[in-house]
């Protein structure tokens, strides 16, 4: 521990961002940049470094977290560097996106805010890009295996990313037209500016992993064939099937998934566009589902103009404290205002949507709802407490329920779902098709990005081993371990 008392001397500050005014005038990060770095080291000089770290059992990682927060106390950055990457293919990604389970589980946090794990991680990594230490690790030698991922999500990179190094030959299909997954078209750009992808694939295109995009398995190409042209296959897919919203209205234009309205967002950034064909300006904008989709959903149209925007949760408003019955140091569902809740709009609880109303053309103009309590277990309407609300967009962020079952590649691969509807594996992420892996939120459900690096990196050690008889990969978790469900 560098400073002993650095918990007592010094408070929780966490990054700063740009006012509103300004930021939702552009896409760009919501961060003032350069803002950390003079705090940084005495955040992470807070660090206890505990007994027992619980912060280690609170990432799905098993993220080094007290090694690199001395570090970075002593400003040995590329130290930091090294501890960091030890665990985590892509830190620059998990600290900007990640929920951060492993601060809910910091010791510090049982009777004081607890350490800024998040931002201490990407000042390391910000940091050891700036100065050119990130640099391509390419095997020693080739194994002469040829492994295919489909998908470059988080895990789907991991997955790649660790097989590379370990000398196998490894292409990533990918049916986008750019790598990235949900990370280039599903996350903002004023999350996560796309510049620390392309820096990533150029570092990984350098270690040898190769790039297929426009390419839909089952579709361009047969599940059956990619298997007979490489020696083991990673789906690493994701689980795109959005759960809908079936109510009368639902046909109407103007009301879509929130997939299907964020990615065309991203694209205008990618030069694609000059304006979405999916815009919110100028219109009553409603969001149906509090999670972190629709916060997406409610920055970005905060950018592009709304006239309003309202985010519907159908669950009652959590608390600001830990409820009882989440304790430390599980991972606790309390009030959280993002960075797109800080800009505007209204956040209502506890109602339902119960149709949408459009006008003669077809266009949606107004949604209905109803208040809803928990009665005997289950969530009733409220009588009399009916209502619409003004809605000429609607998105829905009511999150997803598997891996995309039209493309066919569970039918042609022949394999089998567990009793969620999952991929099912054992415990190497093997599927019941021999050489067939999988990993990320096709073989977990819908998750969070920690969790499919961890998936990933843990599926590459099954494979590695698969191919060769053993394998000195890391294995952060096993698709058994439920004690981390988050």
């Amino acid at each position: 521990m560098a400073d002993p008392k650095g918990f007592l001397n010094h408070g929780r500050e966490v990054a700063k961002t740009r006012p509103v005014a300004d930021r939702v005038k552009d896409w760009n990060e919501v961060y003032v940049p350069g803002s950390l770095l003079p705090i940084i080291s005495k955040q992470a000089s807070r660090c206890m470094d505990c007994g027992i770290p619980f912060c280690h059992n609170g990432c799905p990682l098993g993220n080094l977290i007290p090694e690199w927060n001395d570090f970075a106390y002593r400003e040995d950055w590329t130290a930091a560097s090294e501890r960091l990457h030890a665990t985590n293919n892509f830190p620059e990604f998990t600290g900007r996106l990640c929920p951060a389970p492993c601060e809910s589980a910091c010791v510090l946090g049982i009777n004081q805010p607890a350490v800024t794990i998040k931002n201490v991680e990407v000042s390391i990594i910000d940091q050891a890009w700036e100065a050119g230490t990130v640099a391509p690790q390419a095997p020693e030698r080739l194994s002469g295996k040829t492994v295919a991922v489909i998908g470059s999500g988080p895990a789907g990179l991991a997955a790649a990313q660790q097989l590379t190094r370990a000398g196998h030959t490894v292409a990533v299909y990918e049916r986008a037209d750019r790598i990235g997954g949900l990370l280039r078209y599903g996350i903002p750009e004023f999350k996560m500016e796309k510049r620390h992808i392309n820096r990533r694939i150029e570092q990984m295109r350098a270690e040898g992993t190769r790039f297929r995009t426009g390419i839909e398995i089952g579709i361009d190409l047969k599940a059956t064939d990619l298997k007979k042209r490489y020696d083991a296959v990673v789906i690493a897919a994701g689980a795109t099937t959005a759960r809908d919203l079936p109510v009368p209205g639902r046909e109407l234009k103007g009301v879509y998934q929130a997939m299907e309205y964020l990615p065309l967002a991203n694209k205008v950034q990618e030069g694609d566009y000059v304006t979405s064909p999916i815009t919110a300006e100028g219109k009553h904008v409603v969001v149906i589902g509090g999670g972190d989709t629709g916060a997406d959903c409610v920055g970005t149209a905060h950018r592009q103009g709304a006239a309003s925007v309202t985010q519907l949760e159908i669950m009652p408003r959590p608390g600001e404290d830990r409820a009882p019955n989440q304790p430390w140091p599980t991972f606790p569902m309390l009030y959280k205002v993002t960075s797109a809740h800080e800009e505007g709009g209204e956040r209502v609880y506890s109602v339902s949507t119960t149709h949408f109303e459009g006008d003669e053309d077809g266009n949606v103009q107004w949604l209905h709802l109803t208040e809803v309590e928990f009665i005997e277990g289950k969530l009733t309407p409220k009588p009399g407490t009916e209502r619409r609300i003004p809605a000429q967009l609607v998105t829905l962020a009511m999150g997803f329920t598997g891996t995309d079952r039209v493309n066919g590649v569970v039918e042609q691969f022949g394999l089998e779902l567990d009793e969620r509807g999952n991929v099912a594996r054992d415990a190497d992420f093997q599927t019941n098709v021999p050489g067939v892996f999988v990993a990320g939120d096709a073989g977990r459900g819908q998750s969070l990005i920690v969790w499919a690096i961890a998936e990933g990196r843990s599926a590459a050690k099954g494979v590695d081993r698969f191919l060769t008889g053993a394998s000195d990969l890391p294995a952060p978790i096993r698709p058994t371990d439920r004690s981390l469900m988050v």
